[in-house]
């Protein structure tokens, strides 16, 4: 299960009990806009979401191993998250 909202995550409006991955895109220090995938631990997609104005963005997941991947114009980056369930992971993505 997994779902997306984008529009600026931050810490303090993570739903209670939810296995969250969050996070922003930058290059230069400055905010990204894009889209970030969700790969499951085989590589296949989960989800997509685009990031908001100020390069956030948000997914609730199932515990796991996971790969968090920026696509933004000009680049590309992928990391690995460890999601534990209930806790909040954040990821950030310099370009």
């Amino acid at each position: 299960m997994c779902g997306a909202k984008a529009g600026g995550p931050d810490a303090s409006t993570v739903k209670a009990g939810e296995t969250t991955i969050q996070g922003s895109v930058t290059r230069g220090g400055q905010p990204v806009t894009g889209y970030v995938r969700l790969l499951d631990s085989t590589g296949e997609f989960t989800a997509e979401v685009p990031t908001s104005a100020t390069g956030q963005f948000r997914f609730y997941a199932a515990e796991g191993t996971w790969t968090v991947r920026a696509l933004v114009p000009g680049a590309q980056a992928d990391r690995t998250v460890v999601a534990q369930r209930g806790g909040l992971a954040e990821v950030a993505i310099a370009l």
